[in-house]
């Protein structure tokens, strides 16, 4: 059911603008202003909207495809490092309380950051202060160093940059828009498009009125498209609203610590 919801999300937002559309064409036809009648240079107004929405669609779309895949990415890593810890826990040397100790602090920062890493997806937590969370992971590997193999820090290590990076990324992604200037002229034209489909004198009118709900919905359904694609993890309440990337990954990984974490006692 609330896939559904999402899946009509965009259409409810569009649905005010039709209706102000509709109300503005019926108040200009039966007040009889409808001067413009259709011609060459309005066909080219369509054709060049038509463009820029393929061309702003292509471009939004490959970023899109590829943010798709860096909440499982940052999954990967975090399940990688937990391994790593896994084998420790497992290890002979985990009787010794010391061991003990700093198996104990690591699960405990490492439950911490995952809240502050889903927090920061839902803009509840600043960047600087993730990645300052991600390079204290550094002092919690010291810490278990001496109870493992090289190698195996040596790996966690590369996870922890690697979520780094992504982390990275999608700060780049969220906060840059894609060509904004394009955005500006895409705007426009849709404004003069949606204009000219008001004053221009159909007839029949119930033809008029098709046309111009039909030309409206698929431009504005487009625009707002665009632009929420344009920022596929702008989050609201933790929700993804139809367009935004799933963080299921994250959050599945998430579940599977804390019964781990439970397992341990260390609720």
């Amino acid at each position: 059911m609330a896939m559904a919801n999402n899946k009509w999300a965009l259409t409810i937002k569009v649905l005010p603008f039709l209706i102000l559309v509709g109300t503005i064409k019926l108040a200009l036809h039966f007040c009889h202003f409808e001067p413009l009648g259709i011609n060459p240079f309005f066909t080219s107004i369509v054709a060049a909207t038509i463009f820029l929405i393929g061309f702003l669609s292509s471009g939004v779309m490959s970023d899109y495809k590829e943010s798709e895949k860096l909440p499982t990415e940052i999954a990967s890593a975090l399940e990688s490092i937990q391994d790593e810890v896994n084998t420790i826990i497992k290890g002979k040397k985990f009787a010794s309380p010391e061991c003990q100790l700093a198996v104990k602090n690591f699960i405990l920062f490492y439950s911490d950051f995952l809240d502050s890493l889903l927090n920061w997806f839902n803009r509840k937590e600043r960047t600087r202060a993730l990645m300052d969370k991600i390079s204290a992971l550094t002092e919690h590997f010291t810490s278990l160093e001496e109870f493992t193999q090289v190698p195996f820090i040596a790996k966690m290590k590369v996870e922890q940059n690697s979520i780094r990076k992504i982390i990275g990324r999608i700060h780049t992604v969220r906060e840059t828009d894609f060509i904004v200037s394009a955005y500006v002229i895409l705007e426009i034209l849709a404004v003069f498009l949606i204009l000219g489909m008001l004053l221009i004198k159909i007839e029949p009118f119930y033809e008029a009125i098709f046309f111009t709900l039909m030309v409206s919905f698929v431009v504005i359904y487009m625009i707002l498209l665009i632009k929420d694609m344009d920022n596929p993890f702008d989050y609201v309440d933790g929700k993804e609203q139809g367009t935004e990337v799933s963080l299921k990954p994250i959050r599945d990984f998430q579940l599977r610590f804390e019964q781990k974490k439970s397992d341990l006692g260390l609720e």
